[in-house]
Order: C-alpha cells, then sequence, then structure tokens
C-alpha cells in the first residue's frame, strides 16, 4: 500500500468534471459519511481500507436502517473514489473490486398525467388572451422563459443540467433542433418539438434581453431573477411555482420518453434522444409504457 495521504476527497471531486454540481454533493455527502466512519476506527487514509473495511461499512449501514437504494449508492461513491485513487497511483489495489452491494429497489419513474402537463404548460392561460377585464394580458419575461424551460424539458427530453447548460450556438431554430452536451461530454443532436421552438423563439426575441445584466453570460440561453445563468435547481423552482404537486424536472424527461413509446417509437430511437449509452437504461420506460397500457385496458374493456 501506499503511505498515508489523506484521503484526497476535494481532489477526487474535482475530477469530477462530467457530473452534475448535485451530483457532485452527493458524492461528497458519501464519502465524507465513510471517512467520519473510518475515522473513528482509526483510519486516516484510504491505505489501511481493503475489502472487509468497506463490507463492514456497507453491513453497518445496514444495521442503522438504510434503504438498499442508498447503500447502493454509496457503494458505486466508493468504487469510484477507489478506482479513481487506483489509477493516480494513490493505491496499489483497488479495495472495491469484487465488492457487491444491494441493488437499488427498482422504481418505476413518475409520469405525468395530463392535466399535470397542462397545469406546468399553461395550456389555458397564455400570454396574450384576454383577462376578466377584456384587456390582453401583457407578455412576461419571467413566464416567456419559464414556457421555454417547460416546452424544452418536456419536448426534447433534456436532462436539466443540459438544459442549464444550453449556449445559444447550440440552438439551430431554423431546422428546430438543439446540440445537446452530454454526460461524459458528449455530444447529441435532438429535435426540438414546435411548441418547444416556439417557447425558445419568444424568449430569445422578448424576455431574454429585459432579464439580461451586465454580468450575464451572453452565450448562455436562459438566465434566472439575477441575471445569471440558469441552474438546475432554479429549474426545479420554476417547477415548483407552477405544479401542485412536488414535481422534479427529471419527471417531465420520463414523460417525453414514455409518451414516445405509447407512440409507437423504437426503442433505440429513444435510447439515442435520451443520450443513453446503455440500452437497458431506456428499456425500464417499456415498463412505465406497459403499466399505462394495463391502466388503460383495466379501465375501459368490458371482460377486464
Amino acid at each position: 500500500m501506499a503511505t498515508a495521504r489523506g484521503w484526497q476527497l476535494e481532489a477526487f471531486l474535482r475530477s469530477l468534471t462530467d457530473l452534475a454540481p448535485s451530483t457532485v454533493e452527493a458524492y461528497r455527502r458519501d464519502l465524507e459519511a465513510f471517512t467520519e466512519w473510518a475515522g473513528r476506527r482509526g483510519l486516516d487514509g484510504p491505505d489501511g481500507v481493503d475489502r472487509t473495511c468497506l463490507r463492514r461499512y456497507l453491513a453497518f449501514l445496514a444495521t442503522q436502517g438504510r434503504a438498499r437504494r442508498t447503500i447502493a449508492r454509496r457503494a458505486s461513491a466508493l468504487r469510484r473514489y477507489f478506482g479513481w485513487l487506483r489509477r493516480r497511483g494513490g493505491l496499489s489495489a483497488d479495495p472495491t473490486a469484487g465488492l457487491t452491494a444491494p441493488k437499488g429497489e427498482a422504481r418505476l419513474p413518475r409520469v405525468l398525467r395530463p392535466d399535470e402537463m397542462r397545469r406546468l404548460l399553461h395550456d389555458d392561460d397564455r400570454p396574450g388572451t384576454p383577462d376578466r377585464s377584456g384587456r390582453p394580458d401583457q407578455p412576461d419575461p419571467v413566464d416567456q422563459r419559464d414556457d421555454a424551460v417547460i416546452e424544452v424539458l418536456y419536448g426534447s427530453g433534456l436532462r436539466v443540467a443540459e438544459l442549464a447548460g444550453m449556449d445559444l450556438d447550440h440552438l439551430d431554430l431554423d431546422r428546430s433542433r438543439v446540440e445537446v452536451r452530454g454526460k461524459g461530454g458528449k455530444h447529441r443532436t435532438v429535435p426540438l418539438s414546435e411548441p418547444a421552438a416556439q417557447a425558445l423563439t419568444r424568449w430569445i426575441q422578448q424576455g431574454r434581453a429585459e432579464m439580461m445584466t451586465t454580468a450575464s453570460p451572453a452565450a448562455a440561453v436562459f438566465f434566472n431573477r439575477r441575471g445569471k445563468r440558469l441552474t438546475p435547481r432554479d429549474a426545479r423552482r420554476i417547477l415548483d411555482r407552477r405544479s401542485a404537486a412536488p414535481t422534479h424536472p427529471h419527471a417531465l424527461r420520463h414523460t417525453f420518453a414514455t409518451h414516445l413509446l405509447d407512440g409507437g417509437a423504437d426503442l433505440r430511437v429513444v435510447q439515442e434522444l435520451l443520450g443513453h449509452a446503455d440500452l437497458s437504461t431506456t428499456q425500464r420506460y417499456t415498463h412505465v409504457s406497459k403499466e399505462r397500457l394495463r391502466r388503460v385496458f383495466d379501465a375501459t374493456h368490458p371482460r377486464a
């Protein structure tokens, strides 16, 4: 083993350039929880950690009543961390090699109902329609931005970090498509729905300039109220303002994929649109779709 040089957590976290800030913070919390546990057992660095130690840690989490999904996530963080140390020469062997952990509970992603989508998209309350006094509403830049954010998340199935990182030169509104910078720096081109392209055009031509400040990044498509680049947390707040129940931006991605499959889209096409490296990740949406079909069957067929 290498000589003790501390846990090097900050250097590891800085290496996670392909992950969203929220994911990096999750790694930080999981690894700090492990190092605190290890410190109570006299370990002040990774040198003294072996597979038996890691198994004891996972068993400890189980005795604390941690969910299987949480334990699996922490094991995944440990694998990436110790693999990074091994590649840097900080360890002569990776103690996570062959480490097994309980798989997380299989959870079907939430798919939004039509009424939830109408509420999010303000389909019954668009700017420009007369209010009770008969006067047309004035376009509001925040509403224009929020419309565009939600239309793109649903209409193109983007991850929220991909939307937040979108620049103007990624957009081709004439051909209704966007170039997406996904996980691991991989690029893909995704079509924009007609409502998404229209909402983006309204935002860029009208509301965007009103929300810009001298400190705003000129390349960014979306800004928050302070004129800074929109963050994933800002996007979550947009959904919280519009939805009746807490709604994560990823639910729009789930809904996008499920609606495509319900409409007969090929699974590999959906995989490419979502930017999934592994087809098995996309296949979970087929389970959602089958569940939806079963509910429709049970509710409508006279012999169900």
